[in-house]
């Protein structure tokens, strides 16, 4: 079967150059790849009772599907090129910047009116932090919350289902050229298209290295970022919260000199598992809905690794790390951090009478038989720092979750267009190593499709 388009994905990327042919190219016949299934079909087993960890579903409902790994994220949209990705190293500082106000406001037509936008600028945070050897990071944030972004990922299908065509459990095993675009083979058989989006997420990466070397398309090293989620009680990070939302904090350790970086900030939210290619790691969520919410914060502390030649499995480097700890606690470990310190390894006991109550219902363990000194070192470095700045971040209550491991795809080769080396093939998104977030990945594909109807007949 013949398409103008095939966009291989149905995460951020994919959805909004879907939307954007749609809407600007209505004519054209495209057509939408997905690995899991459609939105109202993503449920995670574990319900805590019967099922208590991942049992390794294929594909991971929390991973894969319509909406993608951020599906069930707690919705933010970041507006800023500080972090997130490098899409403005390609498309220019102001255009990406120009494409994220472009996606918010249509998250807003599509459910998200009356959210909240947190800003950075001009707090007096900023000057806290500073006066404490930590940086924060100038943003502005859209809080959709986990209940809301699934809001309006259902209004954003609604709109495209009769528009292009999706086929769900059906992921693509490879990718040719052909005389005239590129074929895509399915295990339903092969389908064709003039031009091809690939957008096949985080969770996309391995396929996406094996795409590149059948293609010839260049590719090169690029990060793993390890660290752990750190819950408390919401109260200790209140005044951050309250007024910045998502406060990404920076810090440049005294012994290494490695950076330190706060992550994914959930205000009155919940830590959650997350299976990626068969390791279970550790995330977070958090709710607009204030029914929804607990009382406690959770945020991820990670340190980044670049590595220099002859290693170039960052992402292997990654996931042994995440193995030990699946081996040792059967899935994700917690420790308090008062333990952590006096070199013990958290029980059931010491966790049950934590005035932190967790969250989640993770394996009680030692986090120093699993992730290396040096990040850990870095990770316990932070926490004193942050407790400088918010009182209570270094009690002996505080959870430490592990691991929590962020994978990017090697960055593929390709121009401002990104396009790759063959015409007509592009890699947008998480898989293409320079988007690290919902907001870059929604904008890169809103940049494609756009390129794509600028170069029609």
């Amino acid at each position: 079967m013949k398409y103008d388009v095939i966009i291989i994905g149905a995460g951020p990327g994919g959805i909004f150059s879907a939307y954007e042919l749609a809407r600007l190219a209505p004519q054209l016949r495209v057509l939408v790849l997905e690995e899991g299934n459609p939105l109202a079909k993503r449920k995670c087993p574990i319900d805590g009772v019967k099922i208590k960890s991942c049992i390794g579903c294929k594909p991971c409902s929390i991973m894969n599907g319509f909406g993608g790994a951020g599906a069930f994220s707690d919705g933010k949209y970041n507006i800023t090129n500080a972090f997130g990705g490098t899409l403005y190293e390609y498309i220019g500082k102001d255009q990406a910047i120009d494409l994220m106000n472009y996606v918010d406001g249509i998250n807003l037509a599509y459910g998200g009116e009356g959210t909240k936008l947190y800003s950075t600028a001009n707090s007096d945070i900023k000057t806290l932090c500073l006066q404490n050897g930590l940086h924060l990071l100038e943003a502005s944030v859209r809080h959709l919350g986990t209940d809301i972004n699934y809001v309006v990922l259902e209004n954003l299908y609604n709109e495209l289902k009769d528009k292009v065509e999706f086929r769900f459990n059906c992921g693509a095993k490879t990718v040719r050229k052909t005389d005239d675009g590129y074929a895509v083979t399915t295990a339903d058989g092969e389908v064709e298209g003039r031009y091809c989006i690939i957008s096949a997420g985080r969770s996309g990466s391995k396929w996406m290295e094996t795409v590149c070397r059948d293609m010839g398309i260049p590719t090169h090293s690029n990060r793993v970022d390890i660290g752990v989620r750190v819950e408390l009680p919401a109260e200790v990070f209140a005044h951050l919260t309250d007024e910045l939302y998502e406060s990404k904090i920076v810090y440049r350790t005294e012994k290494y000199g490695d950076l330190v970086r706060t992550f994914c900030m959930n205000p009155k939210g919940a830590v959650v598992n997350e299976n990626t290619n068969g390791i279970v790691t550790v995330n977070g969520h958090s709710y607009e809905d204030p029914a929804k919410q607990t009382g406690n914060t959770n945020f991820a502390l990670l340190v980044a690794k670049h590595f220099s030649e002859p290693f170039k499995d960052s992402n292997g480097y990654g996931e042994s790390i995440a193995r030990l700890s699946n081996m040792l606690g059967g899935g994700v470990m917690v420790q308090r951090f008062g333990d952590l310190i006096n070199g013990k390894r958290s029980t059931p006991d010491r966790i049950r009478e934590s005035f932190t109550v967790p969250t989640l219902q993770a394996t009680p363990g030692d986090l120093s038989l699993v992730i290396p000194k040096r990040i850990l070192d870095g990770i316990i470095e932070m926490i004193y720092a942050l407790d400088k700045i918010a009182p209570g971040t270094a009690n002996d209550d505080t959870l430490l979750y592990g691991v929590e491991v962020k994978f990017y795809n090697m960055e593929v080769g390709i121009d401002e267009n990104l396009e790759t080396p063959h015409k007509g093939l592009y890699a947008i998104g998480d898989c293409s190593g320079i988007t690290h977030s919902l907001s870059h990945a929604s904008a890169s594909g809103v940049y494609v499709a756009r390129h794509i109807v600028s170069t029609l007949n």
